[in-house]
Formats: C-alpha cells, structure tokens, sequence
C-alpha cells in the first residue's frame, strides 16, 4: 500500500462532487419544488433557521455519504473507490463510525462556517459585514490549507487526516 497521490485524492472528490451535484439537483432540486410554500419561508426569514434547513437537506446528507462509505468495507466514497483508493487508520485497519464522523465533521468544516457566512449576509443579523467576511475568508484559507496540506508531507495527509488518524493509500 502506497500513499494516494494527491492528484488522484482531487479526482475521487470531483467525482463525488458528481454524486452530490445529481443530489442536489434530482432531490433537492424536487423536494424544493414540491414543498416550495413550506421551504421558502425557512430560507426567507431567519439566518438560523435557513442555515439549519440548509444544513438538514444539503450538508447532513453529504456529510452521511462520506462518514457511511469511509468506515464501511470498501472504506471509500464512490469516487475513492473508482480511483482505487482507499481509507484506513495509521494502522492499515478500516476506521470506525467515529473516526469516519471526526474526519468528515473536520472536513466539512468550512463549508458550514461559509453558510453561516452567507446567511448572514443575505439576512439581517447581529454581526457587522466586516466580522462576516472574515469569517468567509477565514474558511477559505482553511480550504486552502486543507488543499496544501497533503503536499506539506510524504504521507500525502490532509488536516483532517491528521486530527482523526486516517491516511488515504492506493
């Protein structure tokens, strides 16, 4: 087993990226049509409660996908496992619902700090624009950081490889 090149990491996400966009569009897209009166009012009003709803139809899903795949047997996304990769512990054993909960909750990090970002600029709020744009630009420089980190050591591991114990091999 050899470290996953980091070039092969970023096409198993883009294709999982695929798997998300077809969400988003076929489900998402669907349940937002069919209950358009019931959704639009959560996503109008308060920034909590549209962040929340977002939360629940968007980031919980996703953030399932990765946490189910990486611990089950073949310890990857869909998009890990048609690039022939896989995740592990430092030992080589396949990681436990709560390694693969750390690791994803790390992961997705960002993003959920970049909603809560972004519902507060669209919704009146208690923060000032200034403190919410560092905010979004504090995420984005984690997402940088999170993109660099595997080319910052041999093992090829992320942040959040590091702080749930994973590494990802070919």
């Amino acid at each position: 087993m050899h470290c996953a090149p980091f070039k092969t990491r970023i096409y198993a996400f883009l294709l999982d990226y695929l798997v998300f966009a077809f969400y988003g569009v076929l489900v998402v897209g669907s349940i937002s049509l069919v209950f358009k009166s019931i959704l639009t009012p959560l996503f109008s009003g308060s920034p909590v409660i549209a962040e929340l709803t977002g939360f629940l139809l968007l980031t919980l899903p996703v953030s399932l996908y990765f946490i189910l795949c990486e611990r089950s047997k073949w310890q990857g996304t869909w998009g890990k496992k048609k690039m022939s990769i896989r995740v592990m512990d430092s030992a080589g054993k396949r990681i436990g619902l709560g390694r693969s909960t750390v690791r994803t909750a790390i992961k997705f990090l960002p993003w959920e700090v970049a909603h809560f970002g972004m519902w507060r600029l669209i919704h009146p709020t208690v923060f000032s624009e200034i403190s919410i744009m560092v905010i979004l630009y504090v995420a984005m420089f984690t997402v940088l950081i999170y993109l660099l980190s595997p080319l910052s050591n041999k093992k090829r591991r992320t942040i959040y490889d590091w702080i749930a114990g994973t590494k990802v091999v070919s």
